[in-house]
């Protein structure tokens, strides 16, 4: 059985401030270091070699990904970033905290711009500090294509390309792969290989650690599904 295993990036320093992140490029905290470097032991525990590995254009997902590989004593294997893989763009929320975001807007409506699968933030402006659309490593893709906000089905959409172009035929072809995301950029993926509803995927949770595994047979049906270090 083919193996797919998800490594949401380690605690980053915004996750520990409890900011809302997105595209913003913020690095990870120590305890995040360590939840990328023990992930790697969990896979080197659990015997899963890797064929390549896939991970975003951000450098938390990116470290994380060189630390667990590192540890898991598969430095080697061939990585590929790509923006597809990008957490969800918190638009106009970005670098706010979470309470505070919560006591200017409601509980209510910062909740349903959290968790409604289809139901956008407000937008970033074109020339708020953050916004992608001046970030030089975004600079091959058409304006019109970099987001100012998204929601899950947005990042959905965007990041389905890349599991129908690369991941879903690399898993076909036997091989085992490594994806270092971010929280909603693999609640997108998990909604698609599982089928699960728009209401289903809301309950979803994807933790910093540890990594989540799929087994999949030759025609991509999920055989078994399990964390890493689970009894």
């Amino acid at each position: 059985m083919v193996k797919l295993v998800f490594a949401r990036h380690g605690e980053s320093e915004w996750n520990k401030a409890n900011l809302f992140t997105g595209w913003a490029d913020v690095d990870l905290s120590e305890k995040g270091t360590q939840q990328a470097i023990d992930a790697g032991k969990l896979i080197k525990e659990a015997g899963i070699e890797f064929d390549l590995a896939y991970t975003s254009v951000l450098k938390r997902a990116i470290k994380t990904t060189n630390l667990a590989l590192e540890a898991a004593d598969q430095l080697w294997v061939p990585v590929e970033k790509t923006w597809r893989l990008n957490e969800r763009h918190y638009g106009g929320l970005t670098g706010l905290n979470k309470a505070e975001a919560a006591a200017e807007f409601g509980d209510e409506q910062v909740h349903i711009w959290r968790r409604s699968y289809d139901t956008l933030p407000p937008n970033m402006s074109k020339d708020d500090p953050y916004s992608a659309h001046t970030d030089r490593r975004y600079a091959h893709l058409d304006d019109p294509v970099i987001p100012d906000a998204e929601n899950l089905k947005v990042t959905l959409e965007r990041a389905l390309p890349f599991w129908e172009d690369k991941i879903g035929p690399d898993l076909v072809d036997g091989k085992n792969v490594f994806v270092g995301a971010h929280g909603n950029s693999i609640r997108a993926l998990v909604k698609h290989i599982k089928g699960l509803s728009d209401d289903e995927i809301m309950d979803v949770e994807i933790p910093n650690f540890p990594p989540l595994v799929f087994e999949f047979d030759e025609k991509l049906n999920v055989t078994a599904e399990y964390y890493l270090g689970g009894e």
